[in-house]
């Protein structure tokens, strides 16, 4: 009978110690160890997925860095956030809150790859369970296989038989090893099933995508090091209530982590929006205090979103501040600036930011549009709509300049905007004559709200 022993692994960093310790010598994480039974057997046994030895160094000039095609997604934001489609071997996680569509998403699009052999393991649905869902994406004829089951290795000599070109795994959360002892959805069982799944796609030259869920939080469940793992990890969010979905890149080493995808979810799947601005942007009623449009840009999309402000007398001693889709941090800076250097005093205020549709934005582009909502709400006058603006606001009160400003410029005038307030640092070598916009530079925050508000 092989001899046991405990270690204890950290959940941050997967640092391994003889005993428990409150805080990790590695990474510094508090309250992060675990501990795991393991046999001393185990350490010597290993798994091969491939007949090749890969395990001879080789003279990094006879490597061919010929570059490989990336495998077409059929789905154009999904290729844009993977950095222009799945690379083969890599390893990619998509996370996200339960019911947000993860496994819709990469159901419907695997549906649309016939000319792909795609092997879909569920350790979480039943086969007829996936038919009824994919009846529901009303899909064409296709080379899906279904498998459920959560045993690895019993996984493994199905793909030894398929022999897929696409292997999905929904989700991590639920495979298990014979290697640990532990129960699945551990965090040494995530980390030991995932290096497997690693091995398997590097050896084989075969993409594997794993679904993973997520905590309370917000962070993917499972030990950190899972994302140090993957090659690529991405995330599905959006609130429930509304119908679009966002697709953001948090890390990709093959692309940019700046890229973003939006789908709106109906009945028959979900939708590729390629003009988010119809979905976030409303109707632009007139006589509206306290909404502004700006001009942002993730990735490569530029796009308007309008933010929204309610400021109103304080109703208990303590001011609220509260913000939806914008850091609340940053709003209370904003304030700081408005109070400081424009001279509105909002310390007796309570102050609510929204970002329209729910969208999470993280351009500083933002920052005029948001406080012109905040005074358009505080003085309850109207803005002109009409007009959108685009700038990072400073600690001095200085609009700065933003990136790519012509493309935010030409999406502000092909939807039919007729100004638009950008930096003037912006339009030093800019020819806005070629616009069929009025491009209105300021310098100052006073210089916009003259603007503005006359």
């Amino acid at each position: 009978m092989a001899k046991e022993k405990s270690i204890f692994l950290c959940n941050e960093c997967g640092y391994e110690s003889p005993k428990w310790a409150g805080k990790c010598p590695a990474c510094g994480a508090w309250n992060s160890f675990v501990e795991k039974t393991v046999r001393a057997s185990s350490v010597t046994r290993t798994t091969s997925f491939s007949e090749k030895d890969g395990s001879a160094p080789i003279l990094i000039d006879d490597v061919s860095a010929d570059a490989q095609p990336r495998i077409d997604m059929h789905d154009g934001e999904l290729n844009r956030v993977l950095g222009g489609g799945l690379v083969p071997g890599s390893l990619v996680l998509l996370g996200g809150e339960p019911g947000i569509g993860k496994s819709t998403l990469v159901l419907q699009t695997i549906l649309g790859m016939p000319e792909r052999k795609v092997l879909y393991v569920s350790g979480e649905e039943s086969v007829q369970q996936i038919k009824l869902r994919a009846d529901r994406l009303e899909h064409k004829k296709s080379n899906c296989h279904l498998l459920c089951e959560t045993q690895l290795e019993t996984i493994f000599t199905h793909i030894k038989n398929v022999k897929p070109e696409l292997l999905v795994v929904d989700s991590i959360q639920t495979m298990c090893s014979e290697l640990v002892d532990s129960s699945p959805g551990s965090m040494s069982q995530v980390r030991e099933c995932t290096a497997m799944l690693l091995k398997y796609a590097k050896e084989n030259n075969i993409p594997v995508i794993l679904i993973g869920h997520i905590t309370k939080d917000g962070t993917l469940a499972g030990p950190k090091i899972l994302e140090h793992i993957v090659d690529v990890v991405i995330q599905f969010e959006g609130d429930q209530h509304y119908m679009y979905r966002v697709l953001r890149s948090i890390k990709n080493r093959f692309g940019s982590t700046a890229e973003l995808g939006i789908y709106e979810m109906r009945r028959e799947g979900l939708r590729q929006v390629t003009n988010p601005s119809e979905l976030l942007l409303s109707d632009r009623h007139k006589g509206m205090s306290g909404v502004a449009i700006a001009s942002a840009i993730e990735g490569v999309s530029p796009f308007l979103i309008e933010a929204q402000a309610l400021v109103s007398t304080a109703a208990y001693g303590t001011p609220q501040r509260s913000a939806t889709g914008f850091d609340s941090r940053r709003m209370n800076m904003l304030l700081a600036v408005l109070e400081k250097r424009v001279g509105f005093k909002l310390a007796q205020k309570d102050v609510y930011l929204n970002i329209a549709g729910g969208l999470r934005v993280n351009d500083p582009a933002i920052d005029l549009s948001v406080i012109s909502a905040i005074l358009s709400s505080n003085m309850d006058v109207e803005i002109e709509p009409t007009i959108c603006m685009a700038g990072e606001v400073g600690l001095s009160g200085e609009i700065r300049p933003v990136n790519r400003i012509e493309q935010r410029i030409s999406e502000a005038a092909k939807l039919g905007f007729k100004q638009i307030i950008v930096p003037k640092s912006n339009t030093k070598r800019l020819d806005t004559s070629r616009f069929d916009i009025e491009v209105l530079p300021v310098t100052k925050v006073e210089d916009a709200f003259r603007l503005i508000f006359g």
